[in-house]
């Protein structure tokens, strides 16, 4: 298999001084859809930890505003890895983001397994359901910029070594992963707003398993829910395997996607990073 436009370039970066660029080329060339996915599959998994979903759910944006909860958050993702945190916007960025958590009492710890999940999961997802593994370069890029927006974010203990914040994650989850009923509340919230993008909902609750078959068991655990049965884990992984032979075959972005670019449902004129976050803030 060919290398791709962004792996090529990718190969010729060094991730210690380049590690900026090599994930912008990772996320919005090779991985666009991928990367998307797997930061709300982050986020999601982030609320199967009750001092996490708490604060979400006593907030009430994920009940009564989910479409622009997410629409938020995915734009101050996308403006801090489209621009950096050492841009104009990127700094804007970074700022509106501390200020909105400066509302709510988030422990150090949460904070750390937050950024611990934007590290982790895009490379679980990629290697299960990618067209093509990461490389090592990619890796690295991707654990060096996560640990400058933590530490822009004023997160203490970020690891130098991601084996080192592996082990922290693996941990925090056997520690905090307990059934809540804020858990499930916030997490229904958001798995309603995701299936009405493409279903009616009277069926809503036929297409719950498969959403629920792109999660591991502890987190199903962790968040009320039943585990999905094996023929849809299996109709699920086939859908995939199916995307990723198809993937392979077709011509690979030269162009980036930037999110911030894209039509988007809460702004549909546009928006102002300031104006992004809970209403009134």
């Amino acid at each position: 298999m060919k290398d791709s436009f962004a792996l090529k370039k990718i190969k010729q970066l060094n991730p210690e001084t380049d590690h900026w660029e090599i994930s912008r080329l990772s996320a919005m060339y090779d991985f666009p859809w991928d990367y998307n996915r797997a930061l709300e599959l982050a986020l999601f998994k982030t609320f199967a930890s009750p001092s996490i979903s708490k604060i979400l759910h006593s907030s009430r944006q994920f009940e009564k505003f989910p479409q622009k909860r997410y629409d938020d958050t995915d734009l101050i993702l996308s403006e801090i890895l489209e621009n950096g945190i050492n841009s104009e916007r990127g700094k804007a960025t970074i700022e509106r983001l501390n200020f909105i958590h400066s509302h709510f009492n988030i422990s150090n710890e949460d904070y750390l397994f937050v950024l611990s999940t934007f590290v982790f999961e895009p490379k679980r997802w990629i290697d299960k359901y990618g067209w093509r593994k990461l490389s090592e370069k990619e890796l690295i890029a991707g654990y060096k910029i996560w640990q400058e927006i933590g530490k822009a974010m004023h997160i203490e203990n970020i690891p130098e070594k991601s084996e080192t914040l592996f082990e922290f994650y693996e941990d925090y989850q056997k520690r905090n992963f307990v059934l809540a009923p804020e858990n499930k509340k916030v997490g229904n919230a958001t798995i309603q707003l995701l299936l009405g993008w493409y279903l009616p909902k009277p069926l809503f609750s036929l297409a719950k398993p498969f959403v629920l078959s792109i999660m591991d068991e502890k987190l199903i655990k962790a968040m009320g829910y039943k585990n999905p049965p094996a023929w849809v884990r299996f109709l699920a992984n086939s859908f995939f395997k199916m995307r990723i032979v198809l993937l392979r075959m077709l011509p690979k972005r030269t162009q980036p996607l930037l999110r911030t670019q894209l039509k988007n449902k809460t702004y549909p004129k546009g928006y102002s990073i300031e104006k992004l976050g809970p209403n009134g803030m």
